[in-house]
């Protein structure tokens, strides 16, 4: 059934205002994925007919836009995905950690999508690869699926990562399963620390070989020391990593994991009402029990955070790693089990 109110329909209705208001600012991603979801499933993308080879019944069936940023088209390849990875899942514990970095970073991120959505990817993946292999953790090689998520729950910039984490390791030699403790995975602190250091390194290395670019009140970063007094105090902060804890089974991992994978920004379920120019939607408010909250923006605001989530042509927003990588995994499965 079609919800009351879809992402679609306040593009629609407010979209040429916002593409006028903003036209020098709007980049070629945003303007595409506008559009696309303007269009889906309308006369505009063509369709085909359905009918019923028993009662003779037909209906015109308007084609999707396919694009990874509406809500309408992610169920259906939400759904192939995980069919591709239930084969994948291993008897063992599976546990669900996440990597955020603090808000200067993702002001940074935000001018800066590819390359510091890259470094956070390297970053998570380097860290979690570390301590797995140390021998006084786990001292094997993990296998781990990496999720991006650039959005708060109120349509924020908030980049982080949710790692999808079977509870062992595959011995150095390949030729044994190493299980973690019950109900421990890798100790958080550790994790922080090394995922901090990391981060920063790269992108400290980044700036550098000046493969960053800094506009409007970050401009003064482009400066090599005003950077290193920016990332200063960043250094002393923690970063918030946590992991959840582990699932009850593996049809609990998939269905957990549908819930991440092919998500975007806000889902057209939440929302509530678009009166004249202001869009209501439901929000859950994790710091006060996870309550559930209304929050009511102008529609030229909530199309600036929904685009706020857009992500650059080409970029891969899940990622396999170590013994689930795609060039290893059929193999090292198979050793596994």
């Amino acid at each position: 059934m079609r919800p009351a109110l879809e992402v679609a329909d306040i593009f629609r209705r407010h979209g040429p205002a916002y593409r006028l208001a903003h036209d020098g600012h709007l980049g070629r991603v945003e303007r595409r994925v506008m559009a696309a979801i303007e269009l889906c499933r309308t006369p505009a993308l063509g369709g085909h007919v359905e009918a019923c080879d028993n009662c003779g019944h037909s209906r015109v069936s308007f084609n999707s836009c396919r694009n990874r940023h509406c809500p309408k088209c992610q169920g259906s390849a939400r759904e192939r995905w995980l069919a591709a990875r239930e084969a994948d899942l291993l008897p063992v514990p599976y546990f669900h950690v996440v990597f955020t970095v603090p808000a200067e970073i993702a002001a940074i991120a935000y001018q800066n999508k590819a390359q510091v959505y890259a470094i956070l990817f390297d970053t998570v993946a380097a860290t979690l690869k570390t301590i797995g292999a140390d021998p006084k953790h786990l001292g094997g090689e993990l296998g781990f699926i990496a999720i991006l998520h650039s959005w708060g729950q109120t349509l924020t910039h908030h980049p982080h990562i949710h790692c999808l984490i079977p509870g062992g390791a595959l011995s150095t030699d390949g030729q044994r399963w190493i299980a973690c403790r019950p109900r421990f995975f890798l100790p958080i602190p550790v994790l922080s620390r090394l995922f901090r250091r990391l981060f920063l390194e790269r992108l400290q290395a980044a700036h550098t070989a000046r493969h960053l670019q800094f506009f409007g009140t970050l401009e003064h970063l482009s400066d090599s020391r005003a950077f290193a007094d920016a990332l200063r105090p960043l250094r002393k902060t923690s970063w918030v990593v946590y992991a959840k804890p582990p699932f009850g089974s593996p049809g609990h991992v998939l269905a957990y994991l549908g819930r991440y994978t092919h998500r975007v920004a806000i889902a057209n379920s939440r929302l509530v009402s678009m009166i004249d120019a202001t869009v209501t939607f439901r929000w859950r408010d994790y710091r006060h029990d996870n309550a559930q909250k209304y929050m009511a923006l102008a529609a030229d605001e909530f199309i600036r955070r929904f685009l706020l989530h857009s992500l650059p042509d080409g970029f891969h927003r899940i990622r396999h790693y170590g013994f689930l990588a795609n060039g290893c995994r059929r193999a090292r499965l198979a050793t596994i089990r």
